[in-house]
């Protein structure tokens, strides 16, 4: 029995041979980090503000009482997110919407790469010499069942959208789904149906896994699938009697409005286009090696308004205010002046992103031009109850949801940086549009040590 123990003391002193460490407590040494500001978002120092109303309540609302909260760092969009942003998150989803069709069809037919038409759209975990020990496993177990879920799918090869040159008919079929029924195109025109346009995606409700009893940690999860194509008809809809279908023909999908905030989007849109932003981000840094970073998200009411004072203590718009023009007599912001003047602000819709000066923080239109979706549900009470450090109120059950900021068809009210309203978070508006935060991993930074 000694003999047993001096052999294995002889192995833990050779084992701690030639290590760095000299046998001191050094940590766990994992991948540098270095922070990285996202392309398009500025820094926001954390810090303390009074939330809410600090002058009269003129609407008489009392849902926003003065409250001292405190937010930490974050990154947040200079500007709400255009068109042109969100069409990449459409073209991304359309790109893999018809790969993956062309791939199940190539599959169920035993076509593979190499035999040329379709079959150059398989799977690309379809030829079993070319897969790794893992991918062996997964099909084995998986994939070879008949679930799609999880398979690779082809993006060596470029997508196929011009019909004379469809490499065969098997091709032909597949597109042929993905587009309006002939009987549906007008002018010779067909185009994409997008209520194939669908993202899917999943998240933890971390807040109810943390607050139940230890269970299962499926039962937490939850898969979400959301149509992403913005409704355009919105302008049509949102106007009795008033002719807006120029906005509805052209203003999502033409390079005029590119730069424009993209509008028609719901809540549920709004958070699954930052579930992908992380999920585009993240698979890239994956590809170099790199750590993962935090979640894309929109921000709590909190944050928002936090964000749009700019630094500025009890002010009323994010200029400081109570006045919306200058010195000069310019107006500040794109809403409705001067009693439905809707020109007086050089404006008669919305306008591009970059428009206006923007606040201390460099945030543009976080007053007016298109109201903003947040994290937050709306409820009158939430100042009275939530928590004073990074509150965030969100209710799942409550379809009710905040919206900041004002716009372009409303008064100057609802510019006021304390102002609040809601909308149903299925719902889709021609004024609203939205912004999205990240969170700031790093040092720590607050507002006083930037002063």
């Amino acid at each position: 029995m000694r003999k047993f123990f001096s052999l294995i003391a002889v192995i833990s002193v050779l084992a701690s041979c030639g290590r760095s460490d000299q046998g001191q407590l050094v940590g766990a040494q994992g991948k540098k980090w270095h922070p990285e500001k996202p392309l398009g978002m500025t820094l926001i120092p954390g810090g303390a503000f009074i939330m809410g109303k600090s002058d009269d309540d003129i609407a008489g609302l009392n849902n926003a009482p003065p409250k001292t909260v405190t937010v930490r760092s974050f990154y947040m969009d200079e500007t709400e997110i255009t068109n042109a942003e969100y069409r990449q998150f459409v073209n991304w989803v359309k790109d893999s919407v018809t790969r993956m069709k062309l791939a199940i069809f190539a599959e169920e037919i035993g076509e593979t790469p190499g035999t040329g038409g379709i079959g150059e759209f398989a799977f690309a975990d379809s030829e079993e010499a070319d897969m790794t020990p893992y991918e062996q496993y997964m099909y084995n177990n998986y994939y070879s069942l008949g679930d799609y879920e999880g398979r690779k799918i082809n993006k060596d090869v470029d997508l196929i959208w011009d019909t004379r040159d469809y490499p065969d008919e098997y091709y032909a079929e597949v597109m042929d789904t993905l587009y309006i029924p002939i009987e549906e195109a007008y002018n010779g025109q067909r185009s994409f149906d997008v209520n194939h346009l669908k993202f899917r995606y999943t998240w933890m409700d971390v807040s109810s896994a943390a607050r139940a009893e230890p269970g299962k940690r499926a039962d937490f999860i939850e898969t979400e699938e959301i149509q992403i194509y913005p409704d355009t008809t919105v302008w049509i809809k949102d106007f009795n009697y008033s002719y807006n279908e120029p906005m509805h023909n052209d203003y999502f999908w033409h390079d005029a409005y590119s730069d424009y905030p993209v509008v028609g989007v719901s809540w549920k849109q709004a958070r699954a286009f930052a579930q992908w932003r992380t999920l585009y981000h993240n698979s890239y840094r994956k590809s170099k090696g790199e750590h993962n970073v935090n979640s894309y998200r929109l921000p709590t009411e909190a944050e928002w308004e936090y964000a749009a004072r700019g630094g500025l203590e009890s002010a009323t718009y994010p200029w400081g205010g109570p006045y919306t023009k200058n010195d000069r007599g310019c107006f500040m912001a794109n809403f409705k002046p001067l009693r439905g003047d809707y020109a007086a602000d050089q404006a008669l819709y919305t306008v591009e992103a970059k428009s206006y000066e923007p606040n201390d923080y460099g945030l543009y239109n976080m007053a007016g031009n298109v109201a903003e979706w947040v994290f937050s549900s709306y409820d009158p009470a939430s100042y009275e109850y939530s928590s004073s450090m990074n509150p965030s109120v969100n209710d799942e059950s409550n379809m009710k949801k905040v919206v900041r900021g004002g716009s372009w068809k409303d008064v100057a009210y609802f510019l006021q940086v304390s102002s609040r309203d809601y909308e149903y978070a299925d719902s889709a508006r021609s004024y609203i549009g939205f912004r999205t935060v990240q969170d700031y991993l790093g040092t720590d930074l607050t507002l006083n040590q930037t002063r």
